[in-house]
């Protein structure tokens, strides 16, 4: 709505289908799986579009969407401390489509890609890791949302379960050091791609570039 736009700030100059072809060349139609860590509407927003006469259709209409059945269950009824981070009109369509499809709480997307529920910011979300060629892009979802929270005792005052967040850091994070994974900090304002680095026990981003 127009009152949610003014109050999260998000200001478009671009529509996400714009900005996806021209980083990537595909059309929104050419995606065939959209993967969801969880049903935070800051996650999951753009599942879901307005068509030009206004009605909420799949942005991806070929795509199916997948997302833990833990996790969408707990959307479907969640606490007054959560409730206003879901909001239905990024999934209810999907349903309706039959493009949402329920995973277990560990699963492999494709060959190489797998999903691991990681509880912490909410009892359900999932972190992911991508590994091709002997290399790991790891994305940390919320349990590290910028190169910002890397001290182990910064944890977002959102996170239901902040105690298991720190200990899912200070498990991941010396494993990104000692394997050099590619880490994406989902909410950096400023960059999401770096490595971590852990000098005299002190975890940092450095910052990396694909181009």
């Amino acid at each position: 709505t127009e009152k949610q736009t003014r109050i999260y700030g998000i200001f478009r100059e671009k529509s996400f289908a714009e900005t996806l072809f021209e980083k990537t060349g595909c059309e929104p139609s050419d995606i065939s799986i959209v993967v969801n860590t969880h049903l935070h509407f800051d996650h999951c927003g753009g599942n879901t579009i307005f068509d030009s006469s206004g009605e909420i259709v799949p942005q991806f209409p070929n795509a199916r969407y997948f997302v833990s059945e833990s996790e969408f269950n707990h959307a479907q009824n969640p606490n007054e401390r959560d409730r206003a981070s879901y909001i239905s009109e990024n999934w209810k369509v999907l349903q309706e489509s039959g493009q949402l499809q329920l995973k277990p709480d560990d699963y492999e997307v494709i060959e190489g890609l797998t999903m691991r529920q990681t509880r912490g910011h909410n009892a359900a979300m999932q972190t992911f890791r991508l590994e091709r060629s002997g290399a790991v892009l790891f994305g940390f979802a919320d349990i590290v949302p910028t190169r910002h929270h890397l001290p182990a005792a910064w944890v977002m005052g959102y996170d239901l379960y902040p105690t298991e967040t720190l200990a899912h850091k200070k498990r991941l994070l010396p494993l990104a050091v000692e394997e050099n994974w590619l880490c994406l900090f989902y909410h950096d304002y400023e960059q999401p791609l770096y490595r971590v680095t852990n000098k005299e026990g002190k975890f940092s981003a450095e910052e990396f570039s694909l181009n």
